[in-house]
Order: structure tokens, then sequence, then C-alpha cells
């Protein structure tokens, strides 16, 4: 059974989420910075009058330099459990879809938050495609993890 995944890229990392958890993309979003949160939290946005936390994956991934400017602020906003999330990513890439068989469960030797972090990878024709955890990427954020 095939699948469609959003694809976006953090760092060097090209990750991906399902398709029918991004609500919307949105470009240049203006983050209010709240004082006292997790460095993961890179503030708060309004979103049509709702309230949305920002989380930063480059800096929840512990990944150096800044995040990529060349097209501007990208924000993905994430539907989880009925409860909507910012990620703020580097640059959005295409859907992709991916065959079930493509996919594997991350190496034992990954530990400790990455592993958390990546529920596994689907292997490309041109690399891999690591699948976030977007419901731990917001916990691990809010709760000051990184």
């Amino acid at each position: 059974m095939a699948m469609q995944f959003c694809t976006f890229h953090v760092g060097e990392l090209l990750l991906g989420i399902e398709v029918a958890q991004i609500q919307e993309v949105l470009r240049d979003t203006k983050v209010t910075p709240v004082p006292k949160t997790p460095a993961a939290v890179s503030g708060l946005i309004n979103l049509r009058g709702q309230i949305v936390t920002a989380v930063d994956l480059r800096t929840l991934f512990g990944l150096d330099g800044e995040q990529n400017t060349d097209g501007g602020s990208v924000m993905l906003i994430v539907d989880s459990d009925a409860e909507l999330h910012s990620l703020a990513v580097d640059s959005v890439g295409d859907v992709v879809e991916v065959e079930e068989n493509d996919y594997e469960d991350p190496p034992d030797t990954l530990k400790g938050e990455s592993r958390k972090l990546i529920r596994g990878a689907y292997k490309l024709k041109n690399g891999l495609l690591l699948l976030l955890d977007g419901e731990y990427a917001m916990q691990a954020a809010t709760a000051g993890s990184s």
C-alpha cells in the first residue's frame, strides 16, 4: 500500500510527515517570542485567531547554524489529535509517495532523543526519508528536551 508524505528539510535532514496531518504551509509568519520557554519553542503564532505554539526543529535536533532563510521562514501547521502545532523548518519539499515495504524501523544503534524523534525511514532512490514523529517532537520541545 502506498503512503504520501510531505517532505521538508531541517539542515541536511530530509524529513517527512504524513500528508493527512499537514493542515497548511505558511511562509514568513510572525512568531511572537515568549519569555522562559524551552529553547526549542520559538514562540507563538496567530493562525486566524487561534494561538499555536511554534517549535524550531533545528533547535530540537541540536543542529548548529542558522535556519536557512533563502526562501523566508517556513512553518508546517500540523494537526495532531485535533490540536494544531507549528513546526519551523528550513524548506518544504515535494509530496512523495512511498511503498509500505520500503519502510524500516530505526536501527537499534540509534539511541536517545533521536530514536524517539524519528519513527523510521523510507528508502528512496536518492537517499532516505526520515519519518518525523511530530507529536513526540511537540512534547519534547515543550518539555524542554533537546
